[in-house]
């Protein structure tokens, strides 16, 4: 018996392990803050507020170190350029896709890198401040 358990101890196969790259699992991905930025809100020919926005960003370390510039100009750009000329109904915020943008941007920015190197991009803040709030 001690032979046959020694046997099949020596032979027994465990289940492959799960291959996973460690690179891309969230706890190996540095997290980057994007400066708020602010998008006019044009409405009637008039800036009737702003979108405050700013927006946290998953990288690899590695592939960080590899750009000739850090991709926050990039993020902030098409996250500008979305929001402009976005028809937003701030009286009905809970339409607004926030996940169809976030996607949209890491796609366009990863196109603009040339590389997949935006793994996620995260709304930290996005608020709208009407022209009367501003004001006061």
């Amino acid at each position: 018996m001690t032979l046959t358990a020694t046997y099949l101890g020596a032979t027994w196969k465990s289940p492959p392990e799960q291959s996973t790259d460690s690179r891309q699992s969230p706890e190996h991905l540095e997290r980057k803050k994007t400066e708020p930025i602010s998008v006019p809100v044009i409405a009637d020919g008039n800036v009737a507020g702003y979108v405050v926005a700013q927006f946290i960003y998953l990288v690899d370390p590695e592939a960080l170190k590899r750009l000739a510039a850090p991709p926050d100009a990039f993020i902030t750009d098409e996250a500008f350029r979305k929001l402009y000329v976005e028809k937003i109904d701030f009286a009905h915020l809970e339409k607004f896709d926030l996940q169809a943008l976030t996607r949209f941007l890491t796609t366009q920015v990863n196109r603009r890198l040339g590389a997949d190197i935006i793994k996620d991009i995260l709304v930290d803040q996005f608020n709208f401040i009407s022209k009367n709030d501003i004001s006061k």
